[in-house]
């Protein structure tokens, strides 16, 4: 019995003092990330306009997300966003699958060529943005000066003026700065796969094309759908590569639904509706997540051993 009590009382002791370190941390994400979301949601409910304080702050329940889901730009923010995404990440998962098998082979040279291949993703977003700005220039850009060159076009075009042109700038350069994300993310799973697969698919008579079709991409899905998850939810929230580059324009057709509600809340100055369209983006986003998590174990209870 004296034995029982001695282990209860040092199992007590041991979970105090785990709480005591645990306690800290979760103080820490209640402090940074539920109390801002819960403070988001309570603004939310209310008519909380700066350009007119005298209205106070009155209490409307979901009167805010009812305009939200009957404002057309609200909508149009939301396809730009879509378009943005879809046509960003496929280029990304395309582009970064291919430099991913290039960087898993085995030359001299590997570590400074992947080190190499990183410096796009190391450049901050804005100083990205600003690079890209200025190579779609339409008078000194050099993307311009190479499209005449070869032929293609007899004038400057001017991108930023035309709603698809304007478009260009923008995936290319979220391609350009986070395929090496992409791709530094598949290649830890190329470098997973267990190289006796490959040489067994070669006994059997099996070529590059259809090792890579049957050996690569079934042991590669986990990876893919990794970075598919990372890419996509980041590509959902994107705001200063639009902000730097276009600001939305021309007019609203390049507008993402983070620009439009940064606009909403400190443009506008309307606090209430912006802070609805936050927690609208936020349930998307965590739909999303949800969604992709999901299918993410279900391909991890599936992969073959």
């Amino acid at each position: 019995m004296r034995g029982d009590k001695r282990f209860v009382g040092a199992e007590s002791r041991e979970a105090r003092l785990a709480w005591a370190f645990v306690l800290p941390a979760l103080g820490t994400i209640l402090l940074i990330a539920l109390f801002p979301l819960a403070w988001t949601v309570w603004e939310s409910l209310h008519v909380h306009d700066l350009r007119m304080p005298w209205r106070g702050q009155p209490f409307v329940w979901l009167a805010n997300y009812a305009e939200v889901l009957t404002d057309g730009r609200f909508w149009g923010a939301m396809l730009h966003t879509a378009i943005f995404t879809v046509g960003s990440v496929t280029l990304e998962l395309v582009l970064g699958l291919v430099l991913a098998l290039a960087l898993n082979r085995a030359y001299r040279g590997r570590g400074l060529v992947r080190a190499a291949v990183l410096v796009p993703w190391a450049i901050p977003t804005v100083v990205a943005a600003l690079l890209w700005r200025f190579m779609f220039d339409a008078q000194a850009g050099i993307a311009n000066a190479v499209l005449m060159d070869i032929g293609i076009m007899d004038r400057p075009f001017v991108w930023f003026i035309h709603s698809a042109g304007a478009w260009v700038p923008i995936i290319l350069a979220d391609v350009w700065k986070m395929t090496p994300f992409v791709a530094l993310l598949l290649l830890a799973g190329l470098q997973n796969i267990d190289t006796s697969l490959y040489e067994a698919a070669r006994i059997d008579g099996a070529g590059p094309w259809r090792q890579f079709l049957h050996v690569t991409l079934p042991l590669l899905k986990p990876a893919i759908l990794v970075a598919l998850i990372f890419r996509t939810l980041d590509a959902f929230r994107v705001f200063d590569l639009v902000f730097v580059l276009t600001g939305g324009g021309p007019g609203t057709s390049t507008e993402p639904i983070a620009l439009y509600t940064f606009n909403a809340l400190l443009q506008n100055l309307r606090f209430g509706y912006g802070s609805a369209l936050g927690v609208v983006v936020f349930v998307v986003t965590f739909a999303l997540a949800m969604l992709y998590i999901r299918a993410l174990g279900v391909e991890l209870t599936q992969a073959p051993e």
